[in-house]
């Protein structure tokens, strides 16, 4: 397993530059014996640039630092909210799509691969199992625009 992450290290390695910190391996499931690798990056990260899954262990991610302010939760609201709604992702990149551009340094982004870079590579498939969670009860619900 370690030579897993060895590998993965190596590969993703560059994404360092760009704010990525491979932490290692941790057990999720004791019971299954279920490992992932561990990393962390900051929100304004291209997650299309790692894989869900490498060398059969999944990626978990955590995002580090400030979000933006259409992330921001607070404390004391009555009632709970969805941190990464499908809405939230795009109001961001409505509002800040020229930064975005900038700091993934690609000034011909459009708005469809600015959503899929941030909303942890495919804004589509994200807003489809949120609509489906929110469905089951197990997150707060969100509005759509």
């Amino acid at each position: 397993m370690f030579e897993i992450l060895k590998h993965f290290e190596t590969k993703y390695g560059t994404l360092k530059k760009k704010g990525l910190r491979i932490e290692g391996l941790s057990m999720i499931d004791p019971k299954r014996k279920k490992h992932v690798i561990m990393v962390s990056k900051p929100f304004m990260f291209d997650n299309r640039q790692l894989p869900k899954v490498y060398e059969g262990l999944e990626i978990k991610a955590k995002i580090e630092g400030i979000l933006p302010k259409e992330f921001a939760i607070k404390k004391d609201a009555p009632k709970k909210e969805y941190v990464w709604a499908p809405n939230k992702f795009e109001k961001y990149v409505d509002r800040c799509a020229d930064e975005i551009r900038m700091q993934f340094g690609n000034p011909d982004m459009t708005r469809a691969e600015m959503l899929d870079a941030l909303a942890f590579g495919n804004f589509e498939e994200h807003k489809r199992k949120s609509l489906q969670l929110m469905k089951e009860g197990k997150i707060p619900a969100f509005k759509m625009n």
